[in-house]
């Protein structure tokens, strides 16, 4: 066999690999349909973008709390609590809410945890503070005494306590092509809980939890953030405050 015809069927190949091998081309119609597909699949992707959709329920019992009091005396964070697995994301549940609720309420003096947490330790109530919550795993019930010192430390009337319930992010594939993975729905839940107590008598004054669900269509392995899910949970509970 010749270098010559060798490189002549080659040059062939290149030319139109189809014909040398007997492969019929694809049915122009069939090719149309496939790219209207494509482009269809493109376009509902693009569309979808990457806007959160949130779904919640809240549920609020106010007892005694007064709009303008709370604005007038002010409201101090307490260290949240959250069910087992979830301990680690207290700090950041108190940061997002406060932050939330200080641009929320500009006029309101707000004293964040970490400014608490140091107030009690600097007025020697530590022992005190730590006492009240283990207490309160057996009654649900947070010390009037104490309640009563914190409020004076920190120099508020009201007093938050947060409660981290449940929280979970899930992923579910919606559009998918030869294969491949084309779009993702990513699914974050929370339930929150927040109790607000007078530190002068030591009662509850106001109440409320929130359901929320969260779902984004998206082309990255991109999940909501926990930050997201407590920040429109707290604009929803924040709401419903008198």
């Amino acid at each position: 066999m010749s270098d010559d015809f060798i490189k002549i069927n080659y040059n062939n190949i290149k030319m139109n690999p189809l014909k040398t091998f007997n492969i019929p081309p694809l049915n122009r119609s069939l090719s149309s349909e496939l790219a209207i597909l494509i482009i269809t699949i493109v376009a509902l992707v693009s569309g979808c973008g990457t806007t959160k959709q949130f779904h919640s329920t809240s549920q609020v019992r106010s007892i005694s709390l007064d709009s303008k009091e709370l604005t007038e005396s002010g409201i101090a964070f307490l260290t949240p609590t959250s069910v087992t697995g979830l301990e680690e994301s207290k700090q950041a549940l108190a940061l997002a809410f406060t932050e939330t609720m200080k641009s929320t309420l500009p006029n309101m003096r707000i004293v964040p945890l970490p400014e608490s947490i140091g107030t009690i330790n600097s007025a020697g109530l530590a022992g005190e503070y730590k006492q009240m919550y283990e207490d309160s795993r057996l009654t649900g019930i947070f010390n009037k005494d104490t309640l009563k010192k914190i409020s004076q430390v920190t120099g508020v009337r009201y007093l938050a306590q947060l409660k981290l319930s449940g929280f979970q992010q899930g992923l579910q594939e919606r559009w998918g092509f030869l294969g491949i993975r084309l779009l993702e729905t990513q699914t974050t839940s929370m339930r929150l809980y927040l109790q607000i107590f007078d530190g002068e008598t030591g009662a509850i004054t106001w109440e409320g939890s929130q359901e929320l669900t969260a779902s984004l269509d998206t082309l990255k392995d991109m999940p909501i953030a926990f930050n997201d899910a407590v920040e429109q949970s707290a604009k929803e509970l924040i709401a419903r405050l008198p």
